[in-house]
């Protein structure tokens, strides 16, 4: 891969303002369409109102006149990390201060809204931008049976004043852990694997309860809003799915269970020893965001493993890479790196970006939007001065619908 120095890996040439069309011109260009092969001396125009207007190789679409130029050595959709807390939890690592993500008082609490903790002018969400990572899917983190709930946005959103305009997904999942994980603390039940799954089984039967009177009752004997069992009824109906991080696989196993119980969607989170039932996975036609491939190996992911994406992507199941948290010592990892490891251990290059944009998009049931490079959909680019899978290389431009947030080299 061609390595541009930096001052020339993003130019600027023309002098129209800022508020101009944007026009991307760069060597390599990973559309993430069709087979994943990149376009060489590839173009992509943005039009007035923040989508992609052309795509293609430079001759087949000319750039017009007037148009503010960016050219970089790489560019790519921008990129997705799929799972996440950013905006709950903040850069200093502070309780009380900037960590939001995880509320303790009970164990099953689906009815906090992860819109009402985000803080995205937090240093972090600014970090994470400025290295290409256009849009997130953040919410409550793993550490209760069922912590809350996740939502998607972008990262040049500062405050939300109105979820369905300032996000993509304002209630996009139900965070729940099984294992010892979601254990309660302090002597807090649940304290066992099986008093976890009869205490969320059990919140799953009041929820269809309370779904099914809302349904069928008649108006003036339906019952009052219940922000609990109306969030997870929301699951039950398919209308959001249950996120279940598990990562030992009787916890998979358990959690294959109750989505056949239930007939829910079901996302897997973290599934550390998915490996282990990769057909049984498959089976159930259900997608696996994967742990954070520098997570350290200790605990319920001892049996992490590097291969873990080649694997998936081996038996056709589909997945995304997250950067995730850690709940000692909580870190914000790179989501780039997460697939550059799982390129070092089998995953083909083009298949961990998927990972990080159009496999991570359709998963998070937003590929009709974001993920890609295509005509009609939302114009995230990011720019990159050589491999984004490469420990040297520098993002060294961002752009958010159709409009330039970042020329920080990062």
């Amino acid at each position: 891969m061609k390595i541009y120095p930096l001052v020339a890996s993003l130019l600027f040439h023309s002098v129209t303002t800022a508020s101009a069309q944007i026009a991307v011109q760069a060597d390599t260009l990973y559309t993430m369409t069709g087979d994943l092969k990149p376009l060489r001396n590839g173009v992509v125009l943005c039009s007035k109102d923040g989508k992609i207007e052309r795509v293609g190789q430079l001759g087949e679409v000319n750039i017009p006149e007037g148009y503010r130029l960016l050219k970089a050595a790489v560019a790519t959709p921008g990129f997705i990390d799929a799972h996440t807390t950013v905006g709950l939890s903040g850069i200093l690592n502070l309780d009380r201060h900037d960590q939001e993500q995880l509320e303790t008082s009970a164990p099953i609490q689906p009815e906090l809204r992860a819109v009402d903790a985000y803080n995205g002018r937090d240093p972090l969400v600014q970090w994470i931008r400025e290295l290409g990572i256009t849009t997130i899917h953040t919410g409550h983190a793993p550490g209760s049976l069922v912590a809350g709930q996740t939502m998607i946005l972008k990262t040049n959103v500062p405050s939300i004043t109105d979820p369905e305009k300032n996000t993509l997904r304002p209630f996009a999942m139900v965070a729940s852990t099984l294992g010892s994980g979601g254990f309660g603390r302090g002597g807090k039940p649940p304290g066992t694997r099986a008093k976890s799954l009869a205490m969320l089984r059990e919140h799953l039967l009041k929820a269809q309860r309370h779904l099914k009177k809302k349904t069928e009752a008649k108006e003036d004997e339906k019952p009052e809003p219940n922000l609990r069992l109306d969030a997870m009824a929301a699951v039950l109906e398919g209308q959001t799915p249950l996120l279940v991080t598990a990562k030992r696989h009787q916890d998979i196993a358990a959690a294959l269970r109750l989505q056949r119980e239930f007939n829910f969607p079901l996302i897997l989170d973290g599934a550390s020893e998915a490996y282990l039932l990769l057909e049984e996975i498959k089976a159930a036609k259900v997608p696996v965001i994967i742990h954070p491939t520098m997570a350290r190996p200790y605990g319920e992911n001892e049996n992490i493993t590097f291969t873990l994406a080649a694997k998936l992507h081996a038996a056709g199941i589909p997945f995304a890479f997250q950067s995730g948290y850690e709940a000692y010592v909580p870190k914000t990892r790179v989501v780039h790196f997460e697939a550059a490891l799982s390129v070092a251990y089998g995953l083909p290059h083009e298949v961990a970006l998927a990972g990080c944009t159009s496999a991570a998009a359709e998963i998070l049931g937003i590929g009709n939007r974001i993920g890609s490079l295509q005509k009609g959909l939302e114009a995230d680019i990011a720019l990159f001065d050589g491999d984004p899978l490469e420990t040297v290389t520098h993002c060294t431009g961002v752009i958010i619908d159709g409009k330039m947030v970042s020329k920080e080299t990062k």
